[in-house]
């Protein structure tokens, strides 16, 4: 299947979103008592993107872009990590410390974040895959749904109890594991409508929809079969 500028363009969002997400998690934003990071306001985005992938163009297609837009992430943080390690110009000094807390990672909370990342979109796709082939490409709103609960499920329970177990007490775990589940998947379920238009308008102008008959839900065959 060749590239098209609208492919391209997906992947770019995808991309894009990812690595947005990650650089504005750091500020944590309160709503009627409600803690969450600025991340969340863009990050669902990818699950939603995500979808569109897997929908329109296949799982294969969707595991190379999930790679690729781990790879992107990799690199983004490697720079800012240079970024922050250069001397700061003397007049500039008294920022370094600010720029550290704005950018820095710590690498408990990197691990956490690629490792629920990875199991997250991985079991999105997956189970979108699944879904369509068994619905036989009806009920699209199903589908995005029910992969989102299951990522979204994933991504959070991986990424808390990696990121916080052992800091946070014990019970609490739990529900900011659902928490963010739930606020994660209602973007989802709010984004439906806009899904299915860009779902339908992508299948109608590239003429392609895919449905993987026997394709392999290894995450790690990132070649195209």
């Amino acid at each position: 299947m060749p590239l098209s500028p609208w492919f391209t363009t997906v992947v770019a969002v995808f991309v894009t979103s990812l690595v947005i997400s990650n650089v504005i998690a750091v500020k944590l934003f309160d709503v009627g008592g409600l803690v969450l990071p600025a991340g969340v306001v863009i990050f669902p985005l990818s699950y939603l993107v995500g979808d569109v992938l897997t929908e329109v163009y296949g799982y294969a297609r969707a595991r190379r872009v999930i790679w690729l837009g781990f790879a992107c992430n990799l690199f983004a943080v490697v720079v800012i990590q240079v970024a922050i390690a250069l001397p700061p110009a003397s007049f500039w000094a008294p920022s370094q410390a600010a720029y550290e807390t704005v950018l820095g990672f710590t690498p408990r909370l990197l691990v956490a974040s690629f490792a629920a990342y990875l199991v997250g979109e991985f079991a999105n796709a997956a189970v979108l895959a699944k879904m369509k082939v068994a619905t036989g490409g009806r009920y699209l709103w199903t589908r995005t749904i029910g992969s989102t609960l299951v990522g979204e499920g994933l991504d959070s329970a991986v990424f808390i109890t990696l990121a916080f177990a052992g800091v946070m007490p014990a019970a609490a775990l739990p529900s900011t594991i659902i928490t963010q589940w739930l606020a994660k998947t209602a973007y989802e379920v709010l984004a439906t409508p806009l899904t299915y238009l860009v779902v339908n308008w992508l299948k109608r102008v590239e003429r392609v929809d895919v449905y993987d008959h026997g394709t392999p839900l290894n995450p790690f065959l990132v070649a195209e079969p």
